[in-house]
């Protein structure tokens, strides 16, 4: 591991790199594979390869970090329909991370123009050709989300913070509703989360949910939309959103802490009536689930 400022570089299991965040204590992609959790767990189950016949597609990156799930979603479209036009706004706090990428040249594993659009959107924060227009809104995403949801419609996105446990206000009942209004009426949006209380915050925002195939991970994301052709939650899933652990976060002005969010939750969850996500666990066995503490 090479260390980059206050950034760790790790090589994940498909060759591809990404970053240890020290702030967080987390890496910004699964071991699994950076490249492929890109492709699989967020292009593909926003149905961006249909989409792709439109002249021109718009994408909300939340959590832009190295610009990988751009990067993919460039890549999968321009494939498809290389006159296809891409608008894309990306949310991310800390500037230094798609720089940091572009940098250390991770961007090269997909193809010519992708790397040399993404750099020039990491040192300018905006980029526009005749196929690629693409801003960075540097800042807190709860922040920069309210100067776009009145007039920017995404077919696709992206929402790919650091977990619930440490993030936990990106995950909040109040965001997810603004990132909803940001979501056009037959759009997709795709997260690796299959958290109970991120599902909850989703359903409150008015959206319907579904499971995506586990990549990287043993436990599914989430894709989301305002259809109703997703396919239904199985059993066990349906069940984990009649816990406590489905008690959403709630971030009443859009400022709180970590900590003053999670504890509100905490005192929410002590006070309601639903089963203990402790017995669902025992009830289903599943491996990939005994982890999921109230806090998930």
């Amino acid at each position: 591991m090479q260390e980059l400022e206050k950034f760790i570089t790790q090589q994940t299991a498909d060759g591809s790199f990404t970053f240890f965040s020290l702030e967080f204590s987390q890496t910004f992609h699964s071991l699994g594979g950076a490249k492929q959790e890109a492709e699989r767990k967020f292009v593909e189950p926003t149905q961006l390869l249909l989409k792709a016949k439109q002249p021109v597609i718009k994408i909300l990156d939340i959590c832009y970090g190295l610009g990988y799930n751009t990067a993919a979603a460039l890549a999968k479209i321009w494939a498809e329909n290389p006159q296809c036009r891409i608008e894309c706004i990306g949310l991310e706090i800390d500037i230094d991370v798609p720089r940091a990428a572009s940098a250390s040249q991770f961007l090269n594993q997909w193809q010519s123009p992708i790397p040399q659009l993404l750099a020039q959107l990491a040192e300018n924060c905006y980029v526009k050709t005749d196929k690629f227009q693409g801003q960075l809104l540097i800042g807190d995403a709860r922040q920069t989300i309210q100067e776009i949801y009145q007039h920017f419609q995404a077919d696709a996105i992206f929402l790919d913070p650091f977990s619930p446990a440490v993030c936990p206000q990106l995950w909040t009942v109040e965001f997810l509703s603004l990132v909803a209004k940001c979501l056009k009426p037959d759009g997709y949006l795709a997260t690796y989360s299959c958290s109970a209380a991120v599902r909850t915050a989703l359903i409150a925002a008015g959206l319907n949910i579904g499971s995506t195939t586990p990549i990287g991970r043993k436990s599914p994301g989430t894709v989301a939309c305002f259809l109703t052709s997703l396919p239904r939650l199985s059993q066990q899933e349906q069940e984990h959103l009649q816990t406590r652990a489905a008690v959403p976060y709630r971030d009443p002005y859009l400022k709180d802490s970590a900590f003053a969010i999670a504890q509100r939750r905490i005192l929410e969850q002590q006070a309601s009536s639903l089963e203990p996500s402790s017995h669902w666990k025992k009830r289903w066995s599943f491996p990939y689930l005994q982890k999921t503490a109230e806090n998930k």
